[in-house]
């Protein structure tokens, strides 16, 4: 059975041997997947689509030197996540730092899911409040665990992804998502009325 990975090698091979065609498809397999992640760190539509087509320039020149140790989304992502913060440093502006509420996970969303279920305007509004208040959270999340996060609850790859991702030991990784899951459970149980001892 071939895997994900499998059909990108080969693309990545014939890449190497001077096919364009199979690099454009590599472009259209990751090119949403990409932007989601740049949009986490440049929160300007037209200023994320340059930073996406700069990290595939970047990827394409360094594509001879990719030899396959992790997976080719991975080994983009880290382009990409790289050309984001460089281009938040030249434009002189800084990605948010502050530690006050740190988080976000896939949990939070199952955990107030259910309120879809019954279109009340009570239900919407307090739908609609969960979804500000994890959005606020991530957004104030310093960048290493924002990245860490968005990774493993958006994009889905698995801890040990994100550590070549982040070039960081997988222990790292899990205690950035673990101290996000906690922040961010600390702001919704107010709007969730959570007992503060309740465990996520």
């Amino acid at each position: 059975m071939t895997t994900e990975r499998d059909i990108d090698c080969l693309l990545v091979d014939r890449v190497k041997r001077g096919d364009k065609k199979a690099f454009d498809l590599l472009v259209s397999k990751y090119q949403r997947k990409l932007m989601r992640l740049v949009l986490r760190f440049v929160r300007d539509q037209a200023e994320a689509e340059d930073v996406v087509q700069e990290a595939f320039i970047k990827a394409y020149r360094a594509l001879p030197q990719f030899r396959g140790d992790s997976a080719f989304y991975t080994w983009l992502y880290r382009i990409g996540i790289n050309a984001a913060k460089n281009f938040l440093v030249t434009q002189g502006r800084r990605v948010p730092t502050s530690t006050n509420a740190e988080g976000e996970d896939a949990e939070t969303f199952e955990e107030g899911y259910w309120l879809k279920e019954f279109n009340t305007p009570e239900s919407m509004l307090a739908t609609k409040q969960i979804a500000h208040t994890v959005n606020a959270a991530v957004e104030a999340l310093p960048p290493e665990l924002r990245t860490a996060i968005t990774l493993r609850e958006i994009e889905g790859l698995s801890y040990d992804e994100i550590a070549v991702v982040m070039d960081c030991p997988v222990g790292t990784v899990r205690s950035r998502i673990f101290r996000g899951r906690e922040a961010v459970a600390e702001k919704l149980r107010p709007l969730l009325n959570i007992a503060v001892d309740k465990r996520w």
